[in-house]
């Protein structure tokens, strides 16, 4: 089905450059973005290390804004984000592009535009909610008389490695600009569209090119973008895990393996929408959608109509309004599959990997929601993330205690048991707890996703003055 008027095509390639200390930057290193099909949708300009370190200079040497003026700035980028054009995209024009070249749905990017702009008109109540109690931003406040505890930065300039499975991400980072950090964002090269448009934004909306800067790299330069800032934030999975879990100054924002519970005293049945809503929500593409279920009881029936449900999704292209699987290129779709047929043997697939590519004839695939019946909580595979609906649903009891539930991101409890509960709550291994029918995916402004992001940023010190 072709795209509504309004959301025709932008003529093709078009050029993403660099948004470095003196502007925009046409970089001679450029590399293709393509969409799902492999057809070229933009060139994206690659600096090299030196041009990052320049930017990095011209980061530390800005001085910011009062913070009332930084929180107004982002809200009024929040507006030109979601409904304006910016850097000659028009908003329809953008979520276009970012529909087929991220393959994520189109009605979801709509969506995650909307969340993204709702966060940052709003990103002054969340640096309120995630500030110690008490602690004073302003040496100025008369409180400081008999002494108090003063939030204030780490450091002066924060890099960002972007993830591009997801629009949505975009909503955390620009906290750290409101707390006055000096940001440069290194876009994912999957998805470089919504960083480069929010990015535009900010400057459009008043924040100067040496307080927030676009900086996308190659591999080498991506590490320069890092080892030039203070703190830094990466996206990514085992691999970035490995590469930068020991370094203090970097947040990690790995694998989510995000779950749901289902304990004996609950009939799943009542709580299906749930189950499916926090696996195939949103695209079931983030680390905030489940990968595992546990089921105390025998978890057969459930995942029959789990099978039953995911299989009357449409396989569509990721434009199309009814569209809400991902979509991806046909050859990396395939190996995916292949993989999954590797990781679940063993197992009893009702949904299995010879079903998840389903090729559209044009070059892309949808990658179909894989539903994977386990024989214990321990089985392996329960902590396998994939970028798609991919579920493993294995029997749980009591006695295998909380290690199947832990290292999860969000974990959604459909039990009544309140000792569980606050065993759940207090485990430090399980950041996000939903009780109830709230899907894994389910998330506010002014809640933290995986803590604050402050609580990385901030720390507090006591100020007492005469």
């Amino acid at each position: 089905m072709p795209a509504s008027a309004s959301e025709e095509p932008v003529q093709q390639p078009l050029q993403l450059d660099a948004l470095g200390p003196r502007g925009e930057f046409r970089a001679r290193n450029r590399q293709v973005v393509p969409d799902v099909t492999g057809a070229p949708a933009a060139e994206l300009s690659l600096v090299p290390p030196p041009f990052v370190s320049r930017a990095h200079s011209a980061l530390r040497r800005a001085e910011p804004a009062p913070p009332d003026e930084r929180v107004r700035r982002i809200a009024a980028a929040a507006g030109l984000f979601a409904t304006g054009t910016v850097a000659g995209l028009g908003v329809a024009e953008y979520r276009l592009l970012v529909s087929r070249v991220g393959g994520v749905p189109l009605t979801e990017v709509a969506s995650a535009v909307d969340r993204i702009a709702e966060r940052l008109r709003d990103i002054g109540t969340g640096l309120d909610r995630a500030r110690p109690a008490g602690a004073v931003t302003d040496w100025r406040d008369p409180l400081v008389r008999s002494g108090r505890a003063a939030h204030t930065r780490r450091g002066d300039v924060f890099a960002v490695h972007a993830a591009g499975n997801h629009p949505g991400t975009h909503s955390l980072w620009p906290e750290a600009l409101a707390l006055g950090f000096r940001v440069a964002v290194r876009p994912s090269r999957r998805e470089p569209f919504t960083p480069h448009r929010l990015v535009s934004a900010l400057r459009l909306a008043g924040f100067g090119n040496d307080e927030i800067a676009l900086l996308p790299t190659d591999h080498a330069g991506a590490d320069a973008v890092l080892r030039g800032a203070d703190l830094g934030l990466v996206y990514g999975g085992e691999d970035v895990v490995r590469k930068y879990g020991a370094d203090p100054t970097v947040l990690l924002q790995g694998p989510g393996r995000s779950k749901v519970l289902l304990t004996a005293d609950v009939d799943w049945r009542d709580h299906l929408d749930t189950i499916v809503d926090s696996v195939a929500g949103r695209g079931g593409t983030g680390c905030v959608n489940a990968t595992a279920v546990l089921v105390e009881g025998d978890p057969t029936p459930l995942c029959e109509a789990l099978a039953e449900r995911f299989s009357a999704l449409p396989s569509l292209p990721p434009e199309h309004p009814k569209a809400v699987l991902p979509v991806q290129p046909a050859a990396g779709a395939r190996a995916l599959a292949e993989y999954v047929g590797r990781r679940a043997e063993g197992t009893r697939p009702w949904l299995g990997a010879d079903t998840v590519a389903d090729e559209l004839g044009d070059g892309s695939a949808v990658l179909r929601p894989a539903v994977h019946q386990l024989a214990r909580a321990d089985a392996p595979q329960l902590g396998a993330e994939l970028p798609f609906p991919c579920v493993w649903v294995a029997p749980w009891t009591p006695s295998d205690g909380l290690t199947p539930l832990r290292d999860t991101l969000v974990l959604t409890a459909l039990t009544h048991r309140e000792p569980l509960l606050d065993r759940l709550l207090a485990d430090p291994t399980i950041a996000n707890l939903y009780v109830g029918d709230h899907p894994t995916h389910w998330m506010r402004p002014g809640l933290p996703h995986d803590g604050y992001l402050s609580d990385f940023l901030m720390r507090t010190k006591t100020l007492i003055r005469t």
